[in-house]
């Protein structure tokens, strides 16, 4: 009775000094890799004002753009688009926090993408204004066009739905203006609608463009690209 005692506290002790942990890796190893997938963007805040910078003078300031760093990008490509001019510049780093030299009072568009075999992996696209001197109010973002996407082709249909997104560091959108014709540019369509899509009138066998013009409740106005789309017959 006594052996079988102490074969069985043997067998107890074993058991409880035993590794049961996991920490989530089957393999038994440490695995710090990221998932390849679009950076998280940080700074500049996304549909915001930034006050942030150095170096500033009445019309530049320099801005530190940041992002959280995926461990597998060897480098970064930043692209930055001024809204007012439609300018787009491109900067290649391998650092996740990049300053840039850009104009005040001016809004932006910015996103950032690397490369995983073969493949781009881009995170979202934020806007932003640099904040300028002296000025009270700021227009509203260019609405982005979501649908139809730019030279679409549309099974032959008589009506299609128009959607788009506007923003505004203020958040006093008051309505848009919708542009939609087969003349480029386009012809007034509707004006002062406060929703984000249209439903418009098309004819087979057609190429349409439009564009969308932002109001905010200080009068200031913003105008989007301008799409095009194609009604097959």
């Amino acid at each position: 009775m006594k052996k079988t005692i102490y074969i069985f506290c043997a067998f107890m002790l074993i058991v409880s000094c035993s590794d049961t942990t996991n920490d989530g890796n089957p393999s038994g190893g440490g695995n710090d890799q990221d998932l390849p997938t679009g950076v998280n963007l940080v700074f500049p805040h996304q549909d915001d004002l930034c006050n942030e910078g150095t170096n500033i003078t009445e019309t530049e300031s320099t801005v530190f753009f940041e992002w959280e760093p995926n461990s597998n990008a060897e480098t970064y490509t930043l692209t930055l688009e001024n809204l007012s001019s439609g300018n787009t510049t491109q900067y290649e780093t391998s650092d996740f926090i990049l300053p840039i030299t850009i104009q005040r009072a001016v809004a932006y568009r910015w996103y950032v993408e690397y490369n995983h075999q073969d493949e781009a992996k881009v995170s979202a696209i934020w806007n932003f204004y640099n904040a300028g001197p002296g000025v009270v109010t700021y227009p509203p973002f260019p609405a982005d066009l979501i649908a139809p996407i730019m030279a679409q082709n549309i099974p032959s249909t008589n009506l299609v739905v128009l959607h788009w997104e506007g923003s505004d560091v203020e958040n006093d959108i008051v309505g848009y203006n919708v542009y939609v014709s087969t003349n480029n540019p386009p012809e007034l369509n509707t004006s002062d609608i406060t929703a984000n899509q249209l439903t418009v009138a098309v004819a087979p066998n057609n190429i349409y463009y439009w564009k969308v013009v932002t109001k905010d409740a200080e009068g200031n106005t913003s105008e989007s690209n301008i799409f095009q789309f194609r009604i097959l017959e």
